[in-house]
């Protein structure tokens, strides 16, 4: 299995790809190759369990030996801050992930030494992710807030309340006609929570951008009439920097894409791998007529 990701940062291309394989016999994966490189310079190579570095200033055999079940990109030591290795585990590290189970998500947060620099996956530690960014990023709360309000236009602010010395709680403000609401956001609605979720993924490429956000079903738990506004605001907050992937079977969310970076995902049986396929492709091979969506819906899309 060989797995690689290229990058472009400050108008420097880096270039990271891993390979694994399954010795007869053995109960573990094994890495048999690693590189780092960066426009088209290696940063450091690595077979089976030697790793070689070639940085400037440093002997050209510099190598040590690694368990070859651990990756070695997390392990190396970067020089500096401004250090390629450092930059490309920082982007690393603000990637986005997400397939959000609302239900699950707390607005608790305990103190800041503790947090991550992001959320999990399921996008539970909403109060964490907020926390962490509004302190490294104050600026980032006014696009927390201007997407909210669009949603839910009696939202007023969001409090990030202390419970004791250890642990805060986040609030939303709600006001209407002279009255008022406060409600943790373990009591928002499940599209609300989602709702909270776009606009913190909005601010997080303005905080600490370019990100890479990939999010699987980003319609989920929101109204029809809500999914193409969130789905297009998602969409222009990475239009000039980061990179959005989204997967979906929703045709509103679908329909918030051009076929140029639509591709459609199919396999014939669980026993084959998964086709994907350009739109662009299949219409020029004439594989459907009309529009994407109304040809999938009638059923007419084969790959």
């Amino acid at each position: 299995m060989r797995f690689e990701v290229e990058v472009t940062l400050a108008g420097r291309n880096y270039t990271y790809a891993v390979a694994f394989d399954f010795p007869a016999g053995w109960r573990e994966l094994r890495v048999c190759e690693e590189t780092l490189a960066v426009d088209g310079e290696a940063i450091f190579t690595r077979s089976l369990a030697e790793v070689r570095l070639a940085r400037t200033g440093l002997a050209a055999d510099t190598a040590f030996r690694i368990d070859w079940h651990l990756v070695a990109l997390p392990i190396i030591q970067e020089l500096s801050h401004d250090d390629p290795l450092a930059v490309f585990k920082r982007w690393l590290a603000t990637m986005l992930i997400l397939r959000p189970v609302p239900s699950l998500a707390t607005g608790h947060s305990e103190p800041a030494t503790t947090h991550t620099n992001g959320p999990d996956p399921q996008v539970t530690n909403i109060g964490a992710w907020f926390s962490d960014m509004v302190t490294a990023s104050p600026q980032s709360y006014t696009r927390i807030s201007d997407y909210l309000v669009q949603v839910m236009p009696d939202f007023k602010e969001i409090t990030n309340k202390s419970f004791g010395r250890e642990i805060r709680s986040l609030e939303f403000h709600f006001r209407k006609d002279r009255r008022s609401a406060r409600l943790a956001l373990e009591n928002l609605s499940d599209g609300e929570k989602c709702f909270v979720i776009f606009a913190l993924t909005i601010a997080a490429n303005t905080a600490h951008g370019p990100v890479l956000c990939y999010w699987d079903e980003p319609d989920n738990f929101l109204a029809p009439d809500e999914v193409g506004h969130s789905v297009t605001a998602l969409r222009k907050a990475f239009a000039d920097s980061g990179q959005l992937i989204v997967t979906s079977h929703n045709p509103e969310a679908i329909r918030r894409f051009s076929e140029a970076n639509t591709r459609y995902l199919s396999r014939r049986s669980h026993l084959e791998p998964t086709l994907v396929t350009p739109v662009e492709t299949m219409r020029a091979n004439g594989t459907f007529e009309g529009g994407f969506i109304d040809a999938l819906l009638r059923g007419d899309v084969e790959a």
